[in-house]
């Protein structure tokens, strides 16, 4: 753990920069092409990138050098701003695209990479926790990029914005190069994926729908999920102006930053309860956490106060961290050499989910109002986490939850259905 937290560190600093970036290049399309059009454009060229990019990411980190894809993944996000900065004005319209494809693309095959290793790098009995410290950093680096986003930009100009964007990813790279972690079991060195690639392409499917329906099930509610937040990041605005029309920006961000503070929350909690108890919460705790999520979300958009409507933001946030936690804990279960197409299918079934969310809510704004809509996406993921739970339940009580400090995972031969 000394130096995973090192590469927390560096993880933190590429994720402000991913935030960061994210506002400012949505806001320089729009005035740069003078188009709405083009500024949802591009944001669909980026999302269509990640749907993609995560089956392609999965093959890339099966058979490569997990380290170097993460490394070369952040070089190339750089690369791709550092080259729009200088690029002249009359071309960067049409580089915009291009670096819609690059972020897209190596910020999901960083993710896929990362996720992956983790076992490798920490021990398969200290996963939670690692997964709850990115959980953390990732927080802190949502917060800082969102918050100053607006000041960067207003006071600096996209030049400045797009350096320092440049600048993390460079910093991240460099961090990540010079620690000495290693992302691949023994057993299974870089490379070695690729001369069972007829085998591994047809594994993921296989062991979903054979011999793991309750990771299928898992990976399927992710995905509704993906819609939930959608509905509720395409609502938030224009709940927030129904709420104060003069200043709408201030429950986005008081929103928002509560959000945070809960996964926070989570992960300090998962982290306490893990190494108290000895066990990693598996199927039936994502099943309610994820059901604690979605009502959270709903209940945000009910016409509340303030002050409550907040303390409901704080309970989806704790809720949404300890989900993601349990839930990428889950998946790292998976032995060393399936592991990175397992990550690679969900963050294209995740990614998907969101993109489709983000078309289908907009549409549905138009005729009903952000809690009508909220709550039939968010709906929808309950009545879901009920059926796994509820299913979960039937199956039985005798097999418990894996210990936390069971180091077989990394070895097992095959995934085999959790009884959490």
């Amino acid at each position: 753990m000394r130096y995973f937290r090192l590469l927390v560190l560096g993880n933190g600093i590429s994720a402000y920069g991913s935030y960061l970036n994210m506002v400012a290049l949505n806001v320089f399309v729009y005035d740069a092409t003078g188009s709405a059009l083009a500024a949802g454009l591009f944001m669909a060229v980026r999302l269509a990138t990640s749907v993609v990019s995560g089956w392609v990411s999965g093959r890339l980190v099966s058979a490569y050098d997990r380290k170097r894809l993460m490394v070369g993944a952040d070089l190339c996000q750089a690369l791709a701003l550092l080259s729009l900065l200088l690029a002249p004005d009359g071309i960067r319209p049409g580089l915009l695209y291009v670096l819609a494809v690059v972020t897209g693309g190596c910020s999901t095959l960083s993710q896929v990479a990362l996720r992956s290793s983790i076992p490798e790098i920490v021990g398969a009995e200290h996963r939670v926790r690692a997964n709850g410290l990115l959980v953390t950093g990732r927080s802190l680096a949502m917060i800082a990029g969102f918050a100053s986003s607006g000041v960067v930009v207003a006071q600096l100009g996209y030049s400045a914005a797009f350096a320092l964007d440049a600048a993390t990813f460079l910093v991240s790279a460099t961090m990540l190069f010079l620690l000495p972690v290693r992302t691949r079991s023994a057993a299974a060195p870089a490379g070695a994926g690729s001369a069972k690639d007829s085998g591994a392409a047809r594994w993921t499917a296989r062991m979903l729908l054979g011999t793991a329906p309750v990771l299928m099930a898992m990976v399927a509610i992710r995905a509704v999920d993906g819609l939930g937040s959608s509905s509720h990041n395409v609502a938030l605005p224009i709940y927030s102006s129904s709420m104060d029309p003069d200043h709408p920006a201030t429950f986005i961000s008081q929103f928002w930053a509560t959000w945070a503070i809960g996964n926070i929350v989570a992960q300090q909690v998962i982290g306490r309860v893990t190494k108290k108890s000895g066990r990693t919460p598996g199927e039936r705790a994502f099943a309610l956490g994820a059901c604690v999520m979605s009502a959270g979300f709903i209940v945000v958009f009910s016409g509340l106060p303030t002050a409550p409507a907040v303390i409901a933001a704080l309970v989806a946030g704790a809720a949404d961290g300890f989900t993601e936690i349990v839930y990428v804990s889950r998946l790292q279960t998976a032995p060393d050499e399936q592991r990175g197409r397992l990550f690679g299918l969900t963050a294209s079934v995740e990614n998907f989910g969101f993109g489709l969310g983000m078309l289908v809510s907009g549409a549905f704004l138009e005729a009903f109002s952000p809690l009508q809509v909220v709550g039939a996406f968010h709906g929808l993921a309950i009545v879901l986490c009920l059926i796994l739970l509820g299913w979960l339940l039937r199956r039985g009580r005798a097999a418990p939850d894996p210990p936390a400090e069971e180091p077989a995972d990394r070895d097992q031969p095959t995934v085999t259905e959790g009884r959490g």
